[in-house]
């Protein structure tokens, strides 16, 4: 792509994007929905402004999937590119320097929720087909489009569209663009993703609340034995206290282990930039690596009950709830941790106590077989562009719908264009822009050589198909 163009343009593109980031599309919150459908209307716009004949909002029972398809050409290779345009709660607010859905440049950098999940990096694929189009608005390769707005919450819509119309899926790659590079200057592709199970665990010990004067010593309290049960699941350690989660895990190979021994690392910087505490908890005995990328986690994201407001009222809480998860590595599947969640929760729950635990969403683990030609057509535009070729390194995150994606057999590529420190579902979130001009000339790049040599290889396995999905 000629560079006096794409500078000449940066400031168009920046106006574009703070548009599609101002949209407050949180999947999560009912009172978003029609904020959901506006971001969801802005890429059927987008895309037909890009000229593709065909742009479809597809409905469910929740926020749409906006599917596109480019001019056809015949003969070349097909490219599914996958994203997701709904975005985390922005919460806590205070702690925005900017407000979250007012994009802001600061130090050539661009904050706003979703500017790099993945807003941005959906954006920088849409610029980087825009670039390839010839004058006659032709790209050189066949490209379809899958976006969804349920990648944060869970939701079922997308699923029940690829289980009814599996055919969509079939393409010579699925292009991910949802990741980070392992460091400034290090483009990375990803070889697994944890899967994840999310859960709300909720105690009753009173019929109300009560006044903690009059019935102080002597009522149970909610929060404290919810707290009870929480700390019988994970020790201070690190070690998760649920039986058989560990005993299934299939460890990384000594290929990978040695990879991730290569790496640079500085874990002071890591504990300070993006860690931004002051040390790293968990198992001691493993490396960082494994801790991030090979072990199930156990987190606990929120508790709600009794009195949060300002000022004072005293009272015993009847009721409380935490909402958790458990991040799912290689063996472990979703639906038999769901089960030894309960059942280890009920192990831990005192007879008195009402105690539930409520499913939410989840999803297995995905491994990705990163050998087929595609990935080597994904190395040399890096190369050509960063001037090296990507690390193989595994991701702590999930996106539950990957192995959807390679239905067909299509190798599913995960790779991206975030750095470490973009504060993914924390305040201040933000996407470096040379990044973004970057990104634009890796994947314009990679498109061009993908028409030229792209072919069908199935480039992932999934540890197992299960999956459950609920409500908002």
């Amino acid at each position: 792509m000629n560079s006096t163009l794409r500078e000449s343009g940066q400031d168009r593109q920046i106006r574009e994007l703070s548009e599609f980031l101002a949209i407050p599309s949180v999947s999560a919150l009912p009172a978003h929905a029609a904020d959901c459908r506006r971001a969801a209307e802005w890429l059927r716009d987008h895309l037909h402004q890009l000229g593709c004949p065909t742009v479809d909002m597809l409905e469910g029972p929740g926020h749409p999937v906006v599917w596109g398809e480019g001019p056809q050409v015949p003969g070349k290779p097909t490219l599914l590119i996958y994203g997701h345009y709904d975005v985390q709660p922005p919460d806590p607010l205070d702690e925005w320097i900017s407000p979250p859905f007012s994009p802001t440049v600061r130090d050539g950098k661009l904050y706003a929720r979703g500017a790099s999940d993945d807003k941005g990096q959906v954006f920088c694929l849409l610029k980087a087909y825009q670039a390839v189009l010839d004058r006659g608005g032709r790209p050189p390769l066949n490209v379809h489009f899958i976006f969804e707005g349920e990648e944060e919450c869970g939701g079922t819509v997308i699923y029940e569209l690829l289980k009814r119309e599996p055919e969509r899926t079939r393409a010579d790659a699925a292009l991910v663009c949802d990741m980070s590079y392992y460091a400034p200057g290090v483009p990375a592709v990803y070889t697994a993703l944890r899967g994840l199970c999310y859960a709300e665990i909720s105690v009753r010990t009173l019929q109300r609340d009560l006044h903690s004067g009059t019935y102080g010593g002597v009522a149970p309290n909610a929060i404290e034995t919810l707290a009870r049960i929480l700390c019988a699941l994970k020790s201070e350690t690190g070690e998760i206290r649920i039986p058989g989660l560990y005993e299934a895990v299939e460890p990384p190979t000594q290929a990978e282990l040695d990879t991730w021994k290569r790496l640079p690392f500085d874990r002071e910087g890591f504990i300070r930039s993006e860690v931004t505490g002051k040390v790293l908890t968990g198992l001691q005995d493993r490396t960082v690596f494994e801790r991030v990328w090979a072990l199930p986690t156990f987190e606990i994201h929120g508790i709600r009950g009794g009195f949060v407001g300002e000022g004072a009222k005293t009272v015993i809480p009847a009721q409380a709830t935490a909402k958790v998860s458990l991040r799912l590595v290689p063996g472990n599947q979703v639906q038999e941790v769901g089960r030894a969640l309960k059942r280890a929760v009920a192990q831990a729950a005192p007879k008195w106590a009402d105690v539930e635990v409520n499913l939410l969403h989840g999803g297995d683990p995905v491994q990705v077989d990163v050998s087929t030609p595609a990935f080597e057509v994904l190395d040399e535009a890096f190369e050509s562009v960063t001037g090296r070729k990507a690390v193989q390194v595994r991701a702590g995150g999930s996106i539950p719908i990957v192995p959807e994606l390679g239905l067909a057999g299509a190798p599913v590529i995960l790779t991206g264009i975030g750095l470490p420190d973009d504060g993914l579902h924390s305040p201040n979130e933000k996407l470096d822009l040379a990044q973004l001009w970057s990104g634009v000339e890796i994947f314009s790049r990679f498109f061009r050589l993908f028409a030229e040599k792209g072919g069908s290889a199935r480039a992932y396995s999934s540890s197992g198909e299960a999956r459950f999905t609920g409500p908002e």
